[in-house]
């Protein structure tokens, strides 16, 4: 399942022209998200500035940690309607873990909370979860930390033009989380996730909006590849 050493490696796309915004509000592993835009070619920054997000090719939206608390700083940093804007413009907007659960309408995390509304849909906890053991039931840990597979929809074929895109279905992506998002519309659903006797929407994709719960900056070679995909997404629609 690979490691973060594999960042040492020299990149193998060069998409220097690339320019992406690192969106820091305080809650996020922004290094590691640097450090993977990097390796797949991109000239990466971490900023706070709405200037700098406008004139970015693509926004990512990482994230770790409460709703309530990142909310409050995108509204102490002014960053809401910016964010909400940025995301009509065409531009690729990439939300990745707390930064997935921030694009919906709304969060039931310690209470209810509205989000950034970009994607219709909530954020709900894992709750319940139980497996099975040689026949018996048992519950299992929340979060849910560490690996676990991602499968494409039965409808679809493919994950081709996508983030993606060279993925084996089935392929294991490194997970920290005790909540996930509920979007209204199932087609918006890129990828599902089994834990334990649940399922639940693990990436989705809406126009120019692509968000994952998983971190594919700690997902090894695999999650270099969405990295890598990334950036010939953002480099053919420039």
């Amino acid at each position: 399942m690979g490691s973060t050493a594999e960042w040492k490696r020299e990149p193998l796309v060069s998409n220097r022209d690339v320019c992406i915004a690192i969106v820091d509000y305080g809650l996020g592993n922004l290094f590691s998200v640097k450090q993977a835009c990097e390796y797949a070619g991109m000239d990466a920054q971490i900023t706070s500035s709405k200037q700098e997000l406008f004139d970015a090719d693509a926004v990512i939206l990482p994230g770790v940690g409460a709703f309530a608390d990142a909310m409050s700083e995108l509204k102490k940093l002014d960053l809401i309607v910016p964010l909400q804007d940025y995301s009509q413009t065409g531009k690729s907007l990439f939300g990745i873990c707390l930064g997935m659960q921030l694009l919906m309408s709304e969060s039931y995390e310690f209470g209810m909370h509205k989000g950034l509304g970009i994607v219709d849909g909530d954020v709900v906890p894992l709750e319940n979860i139980s497996s099975f053991f040689n026949g018996v039931p048992r519950m299992l840990k929340v979060p849910q930390v560490g690996w676990n597979q991602i499968r494409r929809r039965a409808d679809h074929n493919n994950w081709v033009g996508t983030p993606f895109d060279g993925l084996s279905d089935g392929e294991y992506m490194y997970f920290v989380h005790s909540f996930y998002v509920r979007p209204q519309e199932d087609a918006l659903v890129l990828s599902r996730t089994r834990y334990g006797q649940m399922e639940f929407c693990s990436s989705l994709k809406y126009n120019n909006v692509f968000a994952c719960q998983f971190h594919p900056e700690r997902s090894g070679r695999q999650g270099l590849l969405v990295y890598e995909n990334i950036a010939k997404i953002v480099a053919t629609t420039q």
